[in-house]
């Protein structure tokens, strides 16, 4: 029997499924902070989630990684990390509810959106934090944006990826063929259908699964392919080591996609770069032993920053 998205989101969650709970409209649902679509002009509309965190808290831009979101790569750290800073977590393009376009899908287009979303925001420079593929879009915003971020927090990532990139490649890619057959979504939904589709399913899931698949069927399918192969020729060699911010690597020392040498290059390559060790594999920000690290390793970049 060909299995569903909830069976292969259990199988990535494991160890527990957090339990739904009252949120702050009133409802019941799952345990990650209600969002709100934000226009970015002359780019698109996105959807962030955020927490507002103690007053005066230095801002933290979560970005998650590939087939995720916001709310999916992050759920484990929403409560810890929202002790010590504000949190705001971005669906990037192609992805959930992130930003369309017909133009190819580019890391770099990702990091001018987040560029975009701190102006629009008013957060002022910001510690970016991102998982896998968000960690050359939180690069490419330093090497791009750089007035924009105080710190860098690097997790499960590495600075390029033509090191077994046909492995890598053809993981994502089947990934995403997966994700297709899983969800029943083949085709990109075009804007307005979106539109129409979120008018007429306008329920908000009460259970995580639940949720967590309905945020993985609303991935664009041509752009998530885009995004795979400019994952595949991603490469900061050339300048990761001209980091100047407070940067901190969160090191998945059990992870098979992206090896942990190549993320120990990563963090010999920027100067003074604090390393956290998580024993975990590529999928390591869904289990409830995530939290501790990453707010760790978010808490040293801010103490420097």
């Amino acid at each position: 029997m060909q299995p569903t998205a909830t069976d292969v989101l259990r199988l990535v969650v494991g160890d527990r499924v957090p339990e739904s709970v009252v949120r702050a409209d009133g409802r019941l649902g799952p345990a990650v902070p209600l969002g709100r679509r934000v226009a970015l002009p002359g780019r698109g509309t996105t959807f962030v989630r955020e927490v507002a965190g103690p007053p005066g808290a230095p801002t933290l831009v979560l970005l998650h990684g590939y087939l995720a979101s916001g709310g999916l790569n992050w759920f484990r750290t929403f409560d810890a990390l929202s002790k010590e800073f504000r949190v705001i977590a971005p669906d990037l393009r192609g992805h959930a509810r992130g930003v369309r376009s017909r133009r190819g899908m580019r890391l770099a287009d990702c990091a001018d959106d987040i560029a975009a979303l701190i102006d629009e925001l008013d957060t002022g420079p910001v510690i970016a934090a991102g998982y896998s593929m968000g960690g050359p879009v939180a690069q490419l915003l330093w090497h791009r944006h750089p007035e924009k971020v105080s710190g860098l927090v690097f997790c499960a990532t590495a600075p390029q990826f033509d090191v077994g990139t046909r492995r890598l490649t053809d993981a994502y890619l089947g990934a995403v063929s997966g994700l297709a057959r899983v969800t029943g979504q083949l085709a990109a939904v075009p804007a307005a259908g979106a539109g129409l589709l979120r008018r007429v399913n306008a329920h908000r899931p009460a259970g995580f699964l639940e949720w967590a698949a309905d945020e993985m069927r609303r991935h664009d399918i041509r752009m998530l392919t885009e995004a795979a192969r400019s994952i595949g020729r991603f490469d900061s060699r050339a300048w990761i080591g001209d980091i100047d911010v407070p940067t901190a690597v969160l090191r998945t020392n059990h992870d098979r996609l992206v090896a942990p040498e190549h993320q120990t290059q990563l963090a010999t390559m920027i100067r003074r770069a604090h390393v956290v060790d998580h024993d975990h594999g590529h999928f390591a920000c869904s289990r409830s032993t995530f939290s501790a690290p990453m707010v760790a390793a978010c808490r040293n970049v801010a103490a420097r920053a």
